[in-house]
């Protein structure tokens, strides 16, 4: 068992930047990967035929591609075509690709759960379509949409791990080079558990907050 000492000296350290590195990669990746979900959502459900089929290839072929696979083809394939990025940019494009495919079919089913009947009401006061989606439906829609939004969130800070793959040194990947260095693998790794578990616990955390804060009074249920 490793003693105070090497806990303080060598395991804290490295892994609490590592996990500033964590944080930083789930911060840069959700915004993109949510714009990303708006965006193929409403072409999807609004776009002519072309564009609706061009976003349902777009969460097809990210829906279906393993991350690792996606982060690989970014990092170490892109390069073979005179295309170079950067370990956190590969990293950071990977997530936002691949968790906007299924923030986009969460907000696409949300926005479908919207009776048509507030379009036409929207548009019979002169809105524009764009307008009235704007303004009036993805409003609601991202308000339904957001358990599974959160939950992506939470997926999001598990698949961070996967950027060791590219040589980002986040949580995962510092935590691999001590217990590889000192053979301390169970004692690392559960220290890294639980650490996951309270990124975890804060993003579920900050979904119950933005819940209440979000909710239309006398048409959500207080959780």
């Amino acid at each position: 068992m490793a003693d105070s000492d090497f806990f303080l000296e060598i395991v804290l350290p490295r892994l609490a930047e590592g996990t500033l590195v964590t944080i930083e990669l789930v911060l840069l990746s959700a915004l993109p990967q949510l714009l990303l979900g708006v965006l193929i959502a409403v072409a999807r459900v609004y776009g002519n035929k072309l564009i609706s089929g061009l976003s349902l290839a777009y969460v097809v072929f990210f829906r279906g591609t393993p991350l690792v696979v996606l982060l690989f083809i970014l990092y170490y394939g892109l390069p073979s075509i005179g295309l170079y990025l950067s370990p956190t940019v590969a990293a950071v494009a990977g997530f936002a690709l691949c968790g906007g495919a299924y923030q986009a079919e969460y907000i696409r089913g949300a926005i479908q759960s919207i009776k048509h009947g507030q379009m036409q009401a929207a548009l019979s006061l002169g809105l524009t379509k764009p307008w009235a989606v704007l303004h009036v439906i993805l409003p609601q829609a991202l308000r339904r949409a957001m358990p599974g939004i959160a939950n992506e969130f939470t997926y999001l800070v598990k698949y961070s791990s996967l950027a060791f793959m590219i040589t980002v040194i986040e949580l995962t990947g510092a935590g691999k080079i001590i217990a590889g260095r000192y053979f301390v693998y169970t004692y690392v790794f559960s220290f890294i558990a639980a650490i996951y578990l309270v990124l975890v616990s804060a993003v579920s955390q900050l979904e119950k907050y933005l819940a209440k804060r979000f909710q239309i009074p006398g048409v959500e249920m207080r959780s």
